[in-house]
């Protein structure tokens, strides 16, 4: 799992973006200061499991994160729908899925497997890690895949605010990434996309109207388990005037979801009910208004991007 994010980092940093020429920040065009610090706090992994869900769900009823993205691959898919349908104002995006990371729990295409080949494992399962997917996947066949996720969302009563990416495989090389570009912009969705001090190598794919994040904050793995919560407050702390994209994974730690997450330490069942108390302490709450940080959603940029 550290080696998939340092792969999605550094492709993320090296985009350079720096596209947006505005005569106001983002912040004075959402109708904020303009040295606002704004957060989407943000939960991945909608649908994976019940238990996902039941503590994603009861983070975003608490708002106590401002969105979520769903893994239409899984098989609690239908839990989530009748969520957005009971919860028509509920932040959900879609988690596109290219990589299939778990020993025993493993998930496959929407799309026709004979249409995607090049997107399987030799079991017929999407690659299990970002770099063996990076390795196979073509960038059309990739296309097909999310166009078919997307679709199955919206089919299902989710109507996606977003797009962004299971383990970031999308972000892993420059072309997967100009296929979650083009998809976005064909359907009008934003997409996560980060600002970084690297080259610029696909800065021309973005429009104007594209938001980019200031930063990325997901969480250490190598932080003990007795200090998570404080960890997370201290990445609170550390926040600068900007949008920023903070990343947790929840969930509670029960037999299910360790069956599911067998063998996984790193975004395992103890690591996503972790996420679940941080998020969800008085300290996490005290942290936000003591920096001033003011939760937006993926709802709020998508009103900025539209065409």
């Amino acid at each position: 799992m550290k080696q998939t994010w340092k792969i999605c980092v550094s492709i993320l940093a090296d985009m350079g973006f720096g596209t947006q020429v505005q005569t106001k920040t983002l912040a004075e065009r959402l109708g904020y200061p303009a040295d606002a610090k704004l957060v989407i706090l943000h939960a991945d992994d909608v649908a994976m499991a019940h238990s996902v869900n039941m503590a994603s769900f009861a983070a975003l009823d608490q708002k106590a994160i401002s969105s979520a993205s769903v893994m239409v691959t899984c098989p609690c898919l239908t839990e989530v729908a009748e969520y957005a349908k009971a919860h028509p104002d509920a932040d959900l995006g879609v988690h596109l899925t290219l990589t299939s990371e778990w020993k025993t729990y493993r998930c496959g295409p929407v799309a026709p497997k004979e249409q995607v080949p090049s997107l399987l494992d030799p079991q017929g399962y999407f690659y299990p890690d970002v770099p063996s997917a990076a390795a196979h996947i073509k960038p059309k066949e990739a296309e097909r895949e999310i166009r078919a996720q997307i679709e199955l969302a919206i089919k299902m009563g989710i109507h996606p605010t977003h797009l962004d990416m299971h383990m970031m495989t999308l972000a892993a090389t420059p072309q997967l990434y100009a296929t979650l570009v083009k998809v976005g912009h064909d359907l009008h969705l934003p997409f996560l996309a980060v600002r970084g001090n690297g080259g610029r190598r696909i800065k021309s794919l973005l429009s104007e109207t594209d938001i980019v994040f200031d930063s990325l904050v997901v969480f250490d793995s190598n932080v003990p388990p007795n200090q998570w919560t404080e960890s997370y407050v201290k990445a609170l702390d550390l926040l600068k005037p900007g949008l920023h994209y903070v990343i947790v994974h929840l969930g509670h730690d029960d037999a299910e979801l360790e069956a599911v997450m067998v063998g996984h330490q790193s975004f395992g069942a103890a690591w996503r009910q972790r996420d679940f108390n941080a998020v969800t302490s008085p300290e996490f709450k005290h942290a936000l208004e003591r920096n001033h940080i003011i939760l937006v959603g993926w709802k709020d940029l998508g009103k900025l991007s539209s065409p």
